[in-house]
């Protein structure tokens, strides 16, 4: 089921230990037996697709989600991200607005977020499947330890990164960044439920951008290319 062969080399190099480790081998018996099953979201080939778009050599943001969508046609491997002929979910249309708000870009139609990752946004959910239909089925599997070890060799091998942790179960995470090295933005999640406690108004999106380019680095286009709501 986890064909290691389809993650960017630079991961494979970084993650190479992992990979025979008993909770790996676990996780991946247990999602053979779940294939079996049930519809596993996303589909096997955009499975590491996050890692594809954003090497770990070209990081330089991470976005961290918690369970892909659960529901058919939606995840794709991105976390937040679905693709162009989907609609936009409620968190990613309040991602919109705050951009919108904090940066004057128009909400785009649609919420494919593969030019951010193009750009080295890594949007990484801490679990990379779930069963069809079934919220955080696939959670306590074995992929937050294998999320959090990417976390952690990101925050120790590489500098200048921004950290954008919104709602608690990403701001939980922030323990395992080295906050001499990068910058962490905390925020509400963007979820309807919750946006109105924080995250509108958080400007993380500019105060990234400024980070970046006070150490030299170019900064992201938040900016979507087909837009049409305003």
């Amino acid at each position: 089921m986890l064909d290691i062969s389809t993650l960017e080399k630079s991961w494979q190099e970084v993650l190479s230990e992992e990979f025979s480790k008993e909770y790996f081998l676990q996780l991946n018996d247990f999602l053979i037996e779940e294939n079996k099953n049930f519809t596993i979201f996303p589909a096997k080939e955009n499975l590491f697709s996050a890692f594809l778009f954003t090497p770990f050599s070209e990081t330089k943001v991470v976005i961290l989600g918690q369970d892909p969508y659960h529901g058919a046609g939606q995840a794709h491997g991105l976390s937040f991200s679905v693709k162009k002929n989907v609609k936009i979910p409620p968190s990613l249309r309040n991602i919109f607005k705050e951009i919108y708000a904090d940066l004057g870009e128009k909400i785009p139609n649609n919420g494919n977020l593969e030019h951010w990752a193009k750009q080295g946004v890594l949007m990484l959910n801490a679990t990379l499947t779930v069963r069809a239909d079934k919220a955080g089925s696939h959670q306590k599997k074995g992929w937050e330890t294998f999320t959090n070890k990417i976390i952690e060799v990101l925050s120790e091998k590489k500098e200048n990164l921004v950290f954008l942790l919104w709602g608690n179960y990403a701001q939980a995470k922030s323990e395992l960044i080295n906050t001499h090295k990068h910058l962490i933005l905390k925020a509400a999640h963007p979820s309807p439920l919750s946006a109105f406690n924080g995250f509108f108004g958080c400007q993380h999106f500019s105060k990234t951008n400024n980070f970046l380019k006070s150490k030299g680095l170019d900064p992201i286009d938040w900016k979507i290319s087909d837009v049409g709501l305003f």
